[in-house]
Parts: C-alpha cells; structure tokens; sequence
C-alpha cells in the first residue's frame, strides 16, 4: 500500500506489498516497472492496463539460465547467429514462429543443457538488468530491487528460486547470475550467494517457488545427492531461505486436504495434477513434501533430531508473471503470460498441456489471480524491505491488500488488542511474525494479539484463524486449526472451531458481490488452551476473506461466455502470516 503508513507511537512500519515478476515476453523490463509504479499501459495483446494502486517495491527476476535470451531473439542479436541452435531459433522468429524456440529452451533446461553457451551475453544482460534496477529505484518512494531466477527443474519438477540482493550495482556486478546450468542442486546455489557474500560484503538470500509443481522435492527430507540432512546442511538452507512463496498463479501452496482433512479452508486453488511439463503424475505420497504446512512440521522434526531447523521459513506470494504486467485483483487479472491475457478463448486454453496424457494438463482456467508479498518494514528502501524479509517479518495474500498483524508474548491482556500503542507493546513484550519465542514464566501459556484490516478496495473479512502445529510427546508432528475471531453473530465453540459459514453474496452471472456479510476490521485476543513447554510448535495466522467473484466469473460476464462445467466461479481469498515458533528449552 504506497504510501500508507501506521503510526504505532514511537515505532514506525510500513505494510509493503510487491511480487516478483519474472520477465519472459515481449514488453521489457522497463515496461514492467512503469507498471509497477502505477502507470497505465498497453499490454502485448493490444488491451488497456492499470493497476488500481502501484506495488511499492518489486523484483523483476529473469530466469538465470540464457538471461535475456528473448530480447536477443527479437532483436536479432548477432550473438545468437554464433551457435547452430541460436540461428536456427532466429530463423523461428523471422518466420513468426518463436514459440517452438521457447518450447526447445524449455526442454534444453529441463536437461539441464545450456543451448548458447554465451559468457558474453550473461555479462551483458546482467548489466542491463542492474542498470534498469538502480533506474527505477527510489529510496522511499518505490523499491527496485536486483535480482534473477534460478531455474533449477530436474526431470521437470519445479526447483526453482528468485535470488534477491540487498545490494546496489557496485557490490552486485561482481559476480553473474548462478544459473541451473551451473548446477541444478540447490546446495551449489547457496554455496554461490554465501561467496558472493564473502567477496562482496553484501547480502542475498533466495525464495523457493510454491513446492505443488516439484512432484515431492521441494521439501524432501533428504540432499540433492541423497543423503540424509545434517547440521550443517539445516543451517545453511536456514540461513539464505528465509521465506518461501506459498501463492501464486500456478497454484497455492500452503495445505491440502489430503494432508489436514480437518480443514475446510484447505481445497484452495489447487494445482496437484503432475510436475511442471505435465510429464509424471502426481501420487499422494508426494504431497507430504510439497506443502508449506507439512513442511513447517517436518521442519519441527528436524530440529528436535539435529538442533536446527531447516524448514524455518516465512511466507509470501508473487505473481510469477511473464507477460510484464503484475496483475492480483480477479475482475482484472491479466493472466501469467500474453496468451493468458483477457479474452474470450483463455476458458478453452492450456497454460501445460501435456503430451503423455490430457489428465495431468494445465489449464488456463486452473490458474489462480494471485498472489502478493507483504513485509513491516520501517522504510521503503532496499535496505529495510530485505531485512524485513530476513527477520520473515512478512505474510502472503492471494492477491488482495489486506493487513495482517500478529504478536506472541507470554503477559498480554485481551483489552490490550485495542489499545492505540498496540504494536509498541507487541515488540516490547513479544515478537512479531517470523520471530521466536523463547521459554516464558513457569506455568505460563503463550497470548497472541492478533488485528486484520480488509483492503479497501475489496472484501469484507470472515474470521481469523491461527494455526497450530507441534511434536507431541512420541515425537509424531500433529496440527490444529483456531478460529480466533469470527465476523457477524456467530460463535466459537469450546473446541475452538466456528461451525457455521459466513455465508455468501456472490452472484456468480453478474460478477458481483457485496459488504453485506463480513466486517472491515477484525481483532482477537488468543492463549493456547493445550500448551506442553516441553513441546517444539509453531503458530501462524490466517485471515479469511468472505466469498467474491473469481476471475473466471467476471471474464463469463465480459465476455458473455459460459466456462466450462466444474470451473471454480467463487473465491475466498485469505492471508498467511509467516509463524511464530516456539522452542523448548534445552
């Protein structure tokens, strides 16, 4: 929200709302930021855009492996004509036909083979993509930041990584982008940002893409190469993956039925089919280790064997766009790539439409309007947004701008939700989202002070919840699910649990809805009744927004189409908070 400062006396935060924004299309990277600062464009295909408010900072990551290799092609550039593969990619495009040059680049990656192999195009474009970054970035006003994407894929599950530096170009052109055909094993990565930090003095960190493409690895409880975590290996993938995108376009990654069947809210923009090229199927077994939630336990797992915490991460969302346009709202969501933009046929399109069989397919419609990153930041800089992000002082939304704010203390009173110095007491007294809270008073059970505000521009707020998990006394991982706060005349039963539905406004043949059911502003008060000292646990918040047309309702009425059976024409879009995790004392 740019611009919209809260004032929590003596402490200062901003809520920052960015995404980042992957560049594979043809608008350049110029023209993604001047949409990401609010102006309005015309997108590839020809249509108005504008975003309803500007993003306050972004990161414009290109994938790592052949970065720039489309502005090449389009431009024509005599680099490619060096290489077999590149002239036979420029004559593609000369003959209109530069798709199937983008389909062979995404099997050469899948490989793991670079095609080109240019040193002097990555030295260039890298550049390019540092002096379009300290263009556009203006210190609390609107944050560029430097970054790329590391496009790892073996056998086409998605491993892959935006790398974010807190660094200018001087101390970020020292080295070049790390790229999966350096190395699709995310040890090398971590090796590559940790010297860069050694020989630089500067700081970087990468986030894992939603892990529901990765067939199981994302979160794999073993190495690349197959061994077993150890020490050393939780501290590292600690230390520079310090949050994790659970939202975006290709799917929601923060639970699964199949995983918490006790949870109602789970079966959220769901795409759990196959990998990233539709090529293996999904089988349940996998889902244990694609899931933020299931991650956070087994996380909690590892700690209590090895002392350390590899799954220690906050939560954001990004848009993981490609057509340069970051687009989150459902009745204007521009699609994650120029053939998914508005128009009539999107309904019948496949964003993956797989060769091995139709089942494990993509299709347009399949893919969510999402999603955003939020961070409390005490400025609008470089600086204060990464940190902010390495303290994981930071939520997801599915693409709205709602607020969220979460403390965990061991003394907190219930009226002290609503007192005007409500932050100031949080960070004294407790810790905030992505902190930890140490071992309280004897006898004592952690307070939670928890306040949601909707986006102004949007829906009304149904409830809070706050979800729990922890290692109960055999070791086994175990969950709950709080409702904290519920909107209208509704109660929380003594199991913690609000039974009854919010209720809906949709009308899903006109895309509209209404504030009627739900409320702007949300507070709770929360002392977990099933406390154990003994026990590891986190905590995290979810806010659940009431029901709203999706993007394929409002595309229905634009258009005057009917979409297809079964396709979700409802949304209840929500926000995760990065946890809060308790250790026991040693």
């Amino acid at each position: 929200m740019r611009g919209s400062r809260l004032d929590t006396n003596n402490h200062k935060a901003f809520s920052r709302f960015c995404l980042p924004l992957h560049e594979k299309c043809g608008l350049g990277p110029e023209f993604a930021y001047r949409v990401a600062r609010g102006e309005a464009v015309t997108s590839q295909t020809g249509l108005p855009f504008k975003l309803v408010r500007p993003l306050d900072f972004v990161v414009i990551a290109d994938h790592a492996e052949n970065i720039g290799i489309y502005d090449y092609l389009d431009r024509r550039d005599s680099i490619l004509k060096e290489s077999e593969i590149g002239r036979k990619w420029l004559e593609y495009f000369d003959a209109g036909e530069g798709i199937k040059a983008a389909y062979e680049w995404s099997a050469f990656n899948a490989k793991g083979e670079d095609p080109i192999q240019s040193p002097e195009m990555r030295f260039r474009v890298w550049e390019q993509v540092i002096e379009n970054a300290e263009r556009y970035n203006e210190p609390g006003i609107f944050t560029a930041f430097i970054g790329y994407e590391w496009t790892s894929g073996p056998g086409s599950n998605n491993l892959h990584r935006n790398v974010v530096f807190r660094d200018g170009g001087e101390r970020v052109r020292q080295v070049v982008p790390f790229s999966a055909f350096d190395s699709d094993d995310p040890e090398d990565l971590w090796q590559h940002l940790n010297d860069y930090e050694a020989k630089t003095g500067g700081r970087v960190f990468s986030i894992p893409h939603n892990g529901n493409l990765s067939n199981g690895m994302m979160f794999m409880l073993e190495t690349f190469a197959g061994e077993r975590f150890d020490e050393a290996y939780a501290k590292r993938r600690q230390r520079f993956e310090r949050v994790v995108e659970v939202t975006q376009p290709k799917g929601t990654g923060e639970a699964h039925p199949l995983l918490s069947p006790d949870d109602e809210f789970a079966d959220f923009e769901l795409i759990d089919k196959s990998n990233l090229t539709g090529t293996v199927p999904k089988t349940p077994e996998m889902l244990k280790t694609e899931y933020a939630r299931e991650a956070l336990k087994l996380g909690l797992a590892e700690q209590a064997r090895l002392g350390v915490n590899p799954y220690k991460f906050g939560m954001i969302g990004s848009t993981d766009s490609h057509n340069a346009i970051p687009s989150t709202r459902e009745e204007n969501w521009f699609g994650k790539i120029h053939f998914v933009e508005p128009s009539p046929h999107r309904r019948d399109g496949y964003f993956i439409e797989s060769e091995v069989d139709p089942a494990y397919s993509i299709r347009d419609i399949d893919m969510g309007a999402s999603g955003l990153a939020a961070v409390w930041a005490t400025e609008n800089t470089r600086a204060a947004i990464w940190d902010a992000f390495a303290r994981r002082e930071v939520y997801a939304t599915t693409g709205t701008r709602l607020r969220v704010r979460v403390f965990a203390g061991w003394d907190f009173q219930e009226a002290e939700v609503h007192r005007p110095d409500f932050a100031q007491q949080g960070y004294a007294r407790g810790v905030p989202m992505g902190g930890d809270l140490r071992p309280g008073p004897e006898g004592a059970a952690p307070t939670f002070m928890v306040r949601a505000l909707r986006d102004p521009d949007g829906a009304n707020l149904d409830r809070i919840q706050i979800i729990k998990g922890w290692l109960d006394a055999g070791g086994e991982s175990r969950e709950r699910i709080y409702d904290v706060a519920v909107s209208g005349d509704r109660r929380i039963d003594a199991d913690g649990r609000a039974r009854d539905p919010v209720g809906t406004t949709v009308d899903v043949v006109n895309a509209t809805y209404t504030n009627d059911i739900g409320v702007a502003v949300l507070s709770a008060y929360w002392k977990d009744p099933e406390f154990h000292p003994g026990q590891h646990a986190f905590y995290y918040v979810r806010v659940i927004e009431i029901p709203t047309p999706r993007w394929t309702a409002y595309d229905a009425k634009y258009f005057g189409i009917e979409m297809p059976e079964g396709t979700a024409m409802v949304v209840t879009d929500r926000a995760y908070t990065s946890p809060i995790w308790y250790t026991q004392a040693n």
